[in-house]
């Protein structure tokens, strides 16, 4: 067991895939794709699939089918087989002259079953069959053409995007955020005949829609396999009202029962609602290269945890922005070339500064191995600098090929360094600064009257000013840091003010971004009027409201923001700071707000027993293992905290940080405002 086990984890799965794929039309979704790029390039898939005439392509409705030539196909799904996926399955096959399918699902058996709503007891007594796979066969013959060709449907845990040894994403539950206040309401109004829910507090298993609760299901079969691959018995814990409904689903989750009792290690899993905590995920205090890459840089096209780099200017092409598309872009992930893999995970680890300095080191060794005529300086490294090394290698192809994964990463920081977004980044952390400590001298009121001058419509801003998408990154900054907000006038007409400010604002945009679209609920800035406008400003600022009151149920961790005194400036404290502080807190007291779930009677009597007995219940510090997943997406800089704070407060004890996705700020606004939070698409 190891912390390296998130890689072996997911390689292991992949190794199976690749098992099959040999002269093979292999067509992944999005999701899949994303988990074979970090975890072993697609080069590995194409080598295994091992022919010209075949290849890989998107799992979508219209996409190609399989010509004479080409008489297998292999599909690589991250969703459950069933409705529309089973659809275009069918729709891809009967358009294509295959004769062998295959089809690996990331989604087990077991949550098929519950898909299917077959019952738990008549689940349990399926144990080692599979009936909704072998009708799958059944039909894929079928619509192949002869029921005597070749269909396979299997299970293959393809969970994780490996980002590094300690850091691992599921592209498959990106869009996974924990729920706000609002969403009580809602939960409510679809549940006329039950009991009301008050708060966060009371939403359980029962309260949520079905496709809320399935999607988790399908989370947690994903980390029942990857704790059954790390050889462990998981404790679960969590910390946020969603989480708590994961950590449940995971304690009590059937199919893990036997695979428990065997398990030879133990392990504390966590999980940790992101919206107890937005400060972090909006701000711009992590001094990380990274960060500012993937904040700069454009996403690359279906992935959310990559971006594109620009590789013209490895080529004779001309930097004109029409010659962009014409060659395939760079990205951050190289998991087949050792150097540059070594390189990322220093950039993941250490700070701007010394990143920066890391990329030229790595660019003028493997200039010098490759005798080009470099010219050596020091001081600060700067973008132009970075581009005179890499030009070196513009004319030598088998240099270019030799360090492929190093130029693409170098290009990146280059492209960064000179981005405007990245000069943006101070001016963001000054004012985040100033944020901080007017929020601990005035009012609400008063700290939203200083936001008022910087919001302009588009005639009036320039490069230095702030977009509509980054007012909204600075709001939900400030109503995150802030403790819940009581009303009063004065805030009452300050709101008033900057909603009608951000209203005008967004009327005048020349273009509505995609964000801009879904707040107003609006396709384009000529249909937007201002009555539009201010009904989509006031429903922000309920989620804004709803955002500050994120943390009122918690006893412990009720705030991020600690004071100024006479010695020190205010400042924010992470709330993942304060959670894994309080796991390895000496004294091992009780958390009130991190809550241990039960599996079963075995726990209950425990629990039960320590209210009269001396019966220790289980700690999240207890095991050597602790797998810290935030629901709702992590940072880089949050990743490296939590890795060096338990090296720090525990020694010898492995940490794994899991999440949905790798947040930049604008990430948060578009999660906020997503209208699919309680009914998410799974495919069918």
């Amino acid at each position: 067991m190891s912390a390296s086990g998130v890689l072996s984890f997911t390689q292991q799965g992949w190794e199976q895939v690749l098992a099959k794929v040999k002269r093979a039309v292999v067509y992944l979704d999005a999701a899949c794709a994303e988990s074979l790029h970090w975890g072993c390039g697609s080069t590995r898939l194409l080598e295994a699939v091992g022919s010209p005439e075949c290849h890989l392509l998107e799992f979508e409705p219209d996409a190609v089918g399989g010509g004479a030539r080409q008489p297998k196909a292999v599909f690589v799904l991250s969703r459950l087989l069933k409705g529309r996926t089973v659809e275009i399955l069918r729709d891809i096959i009967c358009r294509s002259h295959f004769q062998y399918c295959v089809v690996v699902t990331a989604v087990s058996h077991a949550v098929h079953l519950t898909a299917n709503h077959v019952p738990a007891a008549a689940a349990a007594e399926m144990e080692g069959q599979q009936p909704v796979f072998e009708q799958l066969e059944e039909k894929l013959c079928e619509w192949m053409g002869n029921i005597n060709y070749t269909a396979e449907v299997f299970h293959v845990p393809l969970l994780l995007a490996p980002v590094a040894p300690h850091l691992a994403l599921t592209p498959t539950f990106a869009s996974l955020f924990p729920l706000l206040p609002q969403d009580v309401h809602l939960l409510n109004s679809a549940r006329p005949d039950k009991r009301k829910l008050g708060s966060l507090g009371d939403v359980d298993a029962t309260a949520l829609t079905p496709e809320l609760l399935l999607q988790i299901r399908c989370l947690v079969s994903g980390l029942s396999s990857l704790c059954e691959h790390l050889g462990v018995r998981e404790e679960c814990f969590a910390v946020g009202s969603l989480s708590r409904v994961i950590a449940a689903d995971l304690a009590n989750y059937a199919p893990a029962k036997n695979r428990r009792k065997t398990a030879a290690g133990r392990a504390s899993v966590i999980f940790v609602d992101r919206t107890l905590d937005l400060t972090g995920a909006v701000g711009h205090h992590g001094d990380n290269l990274v960060e500012k890459i993937i904040s700069a840089l454009p996403q690359l096209p279906g992935h959310t945890n990559d971006v594109m780099v620009n590789m013209i200017e490895l080529t004779s092409l001309q930097t004109e922005e029409e010659n962009y598309n014409v060659v395939s872009p760079g990205c951050l992930a190289q998991s087949n070339d050792t150097t540059a893999k070594a390189l990322w995970e220093a950039l993941l680890n250490t700070k701007h500064k010394e990143a920066v300095m890391e990329v030229r080191r790595h660019l003028v060794e493997a200039a010098s191995r490759e005798n080009l005529p470099i010219k050596m300086s020091m001081g600060r490294v700067t973008p132009g600098q970075l581009m005179s090394y890499i030009q070196l290698f513009k004319n030598n192809l088998k240099a270019l090929m030799n360090h492929c994964g190093l130029l693409q990463l170098g290009l990146a920081t280059a492209q960064t360094l000179k981005h405007p977004q990245t000069a943006k980044w101070d001016n963001f952390l000054a004012f985040e600064r100033l944020l901080l400590q007017s929020i601990g001298e005035s009012a609400m009121s008063v700290v939203l009257n200083q936001l008022l001058p910087m919001i302009k419509p588009v005639t009036q801003r320039t490069n230095e000013d702030y977009s509509p998408e980054e007012l909204l990154i600075l709001l939900i900054y400030i109503y995150s840091v802030t403790e819940e907000l009581t009303a009063d006038k004065d805030l009452g007409e300050a709101e008033e003010k900057v909603k009608k400010a951000l209203a005008q604002v967004f009327c005048e945009e020349s273009e509505l971004s995609p964000l801009l679209q879904k707040i107003t609920d609006c396709d384009s800035s000529i249909n937007l009027t201002f009555h539009k406008s201010k009904i989509a400003t006031n429903e922000l600022f309920t989620s804004l409201r709803d955002i500050a009151g994120a943390r009122s149920l918690m006893k412990q961790f009720k705030s991020v923001y600690v004071p100024g005194n006479h010695t020190h400036q205010a400042s924010y404290k992470p709330l993942l700071k304060q959670v894994v502080e309080e796991i390895f807190h000496p004294e091992r007291a009780d958390s009130a707000d991190i809550e241990h779930m039960s599996s079963g009677l075995t726990d209950l009597l425990k629990t039960g027993f320590s209210m009269f007995m001396k019966v220790s219940r289980p700690h999240p510090s207890d095991h050597p293992l602790l797998i810290l997943f935030v629901v709702g997406g992590v940072t880089v800089s949050e990743a490296k905290m939590v890795k060096d704070l338990v090296a720090s407060l525990k020694p010898g004890t492995q940490v794994i940080v899991l999440s949905t996705r790798l947040l930049k700020p604008l990430n948060i606004p578009e999660l906020l405002f997503a209208t699919d939070r309680l009914h998410p698409d799974l495919g069918f």
